[in-house]
């Protein structure tokens, strides 16, 4: 035993602070050789995504290496029984791992499919790198052969899409209070990527079908086959071919290639207006002047007192008046047409927080068919006005220095 124990125990804190920082200096190096990554995708060099991971990998990378028979028998032989989501990518299936008693969710790439070798190579480095709360945990991936499949966590409530804008029968809707819960987590993915990353990672396909929820509704971002790596030094963007999903896509980057994380951020304000109104950014089925959701609500986030004519009727008047108005403004911010006026991921986050963890007082208003009905002439202003201001005395009672790191609603 050492008579010196507070000297002992500071040099293992010192060891253990020495290791982190390599750690974290040789996850760094990694996330950085993204922007270099190059893999041919002919069938004379499908071998290098296994070398490539284990060359830049160097023991950081500890998604495990299923052999491509064992994801057969996962997902029995991908039974179309098992399909629990298709896309451009290829399919999703349900399976479950015999060695672990563990059931997972298995992605097989289409080989003619959106998502090539560099998408696969950049997917597995930055789930292998990045571990938060709401990001899905890779469990592994197949590289076998012409085999290109992630192994992901099941999460048992599928999409944000399924939920919102895919609502089955036996499905109930989404409350506001899930709602912001949701838009909470899901903007805390993002600041992971874009301010916990070193070098920072651009999202790049942010919406409503790449968040999945778990058993208790919490969000984890998916897909990152179409991240970048963002602007560092004295760069302010990245150029690059524009991908993504119509709608989703900030007009700057549509238009010009020109990527930032305020890209991101854009398109979190698309699927927060989404979540808010019940609507999909782009819908053919509605009249031509509501198909494109941003322009539809444009007009109408510049006056108040259309508000309540955004919320989701599926929500059926349930929902505190204020926080509809906090909750439009935040997404108002988001949705600006220059880049440089749109708010941090961060300051989004303090912002839906309070939405998210606000208390619902009895006395709290909230918007009823009722209140509806008397919104009209001087009677509306009166009614607002009422609402506002018991709003923020009950915002005194509960939190005030909360209320004022929400300044984005007072620029509305």
């Amino acid at each position: 035993m050492s008579c010196f124990p507070c000297c002992t125990s500071q040099e293992r804190i010192n060891k253990k602070s020495l290791k982190k920082s390599i750690k974290e200096y040789h996850e760094e190096k990694i996330l950085a050789s993204f922007a270099n990554i190059s893999v041919k995708t002919d069938s004379g060099k499908r071998n290098l995504i296994t070398n490539e991971l284990a060359k830049l990998g160097k023991g950081n990378i500890t998604s495990k290496i299923f052999p491509y028979r064992e994801l057969c028998v996962a997902t029995q032989n991908f039974n179309p029984a098992n399909m629990i989501g298709e896309g451009g990518f290829g399919r999703v299936y349900k399976g479950h791992l015999k060695s672990t008693n563990q059931v997972v969710a298995v992605k097989q790439l289409d080989r003619n499919g959106f998502q090539g070798n560099r998408e696969f190579l950049v997917e597995v480095l930055i789930l292998s790198l990045l571990h938060h709360p709401n990001l899905v945990n890779l469990v592994g991936y197949c590289a076998e052969g012409e085999h290109r499949i992630l192994v992901y966590e099941y999460m048992i409530n599928g999409s944000l899409e399924d939920h919102l804008l895919e609502i089955t029968p036996d499905r109930k809707p989404l409350d506001w209070q899930t709602r912001m819960k949701i838009a909470e987590g899901a903007a805390k993915g993002l600041e992971c990527l874009h301010e916990q990353a070193n070098p920072p990672v651009i999202y790049r396909d942010f919406k409503a079908s790449n968040i999945l929820l778990d058993e208790n509704f919490n969000p984890k971002l998916s897909d990152f086959g179409l991240a970048k790596l963002g602007p560092t030094g004295d760069k302010t963007h990245v150029s690059t071919r524009v991908m993504g999903t119509y709608g989703y896509c900030a007009p700057e980057y549509a238009s010009t290639g020109q990527l930032t994380s305020k890209s991101d951020v854009y398109s979190f304000g698309v699927v927060f207006l989404e979540m808010i109104t019940g609507r999909r950014v782009i819908d053919n089925a509605r009249p031509s002047e509501e198909q494109n959701l941003v322009l539809w609500a444009q007009p109408l986030l510049r006056d108040r007192m259309k508000f309540t004519q955004m919320a989701d009727p599926l929500l059926e008047d349930n929902y505190p008046i204020k926080s509809l108005y906090q909750a439009l403004a935040v997404a108002a911010m988001c949705l600006q047409e220059e880049a440089d006026t749109r708010p941090l991921i961060s300051d989004v986050v303090t912002a839906i927080e309070f939405l998210a963890r606000k208390k619902v007082e009895v006395d709290e208003p909230r918007h009823t068919k009722e209140t509806s009905s008397t919104q009209d002439g001087d009677s509306s202003e009166h009614n607002e006005s009422d609402e506002e201001s018991d709003g923020e005395e009950d915002d005194e009672n509960e939190d005030e220095e909360k209320d004022k790191n929400v300044e984005i609603n007072k620029k509305e």
